[in-house]
């Protein structure tokens, strides 16, 4: 690959890793008790849990709907960014990556 053509993929790149932050992924869980948001790059954007929905003597459940929302909106990024970066995985070790 030329330094033109490596050049050029770093630029790709870069777009693409912009693109990863602006994605975002909204996950709920619970019924909607908790929701949270984050972006193709995993980072955390929201987490909002509705109040009216909590019963306090069942805490446990809240706890369960945190973590699941939070698995699944990191599995869905995950897999979002691989998709995003797909068409340049071939190339990055022509790069020396």
């Amino acid at each position: 690959m030329s330094k033109f053509d490596q050049a050029k993929m770093v630029m790709q790149l870069r777009k693409v890793q912009k693109q990863l932050g602006k994605t975002i992924i909204e996950v709920e869980a619970g019924d909607g008790l908790v929701q949270v948001s984050v972006t193709a790059d995993q980072k955390i954007k929201n987490v909002s849990i509705d109040a009216e929905k909590i019963d306090i003597e069942a805490i446990d459940e809240l706890e369960d709907a945190v973590k699941e929302a939070f698995r699944e909106a990191m599995s869905k990024s995950q897999a979002e960014a691989a998709e995003m970066m797909k068409p340049y995985m071939g190339a990055l070790g022509d790069l020396g990556l």
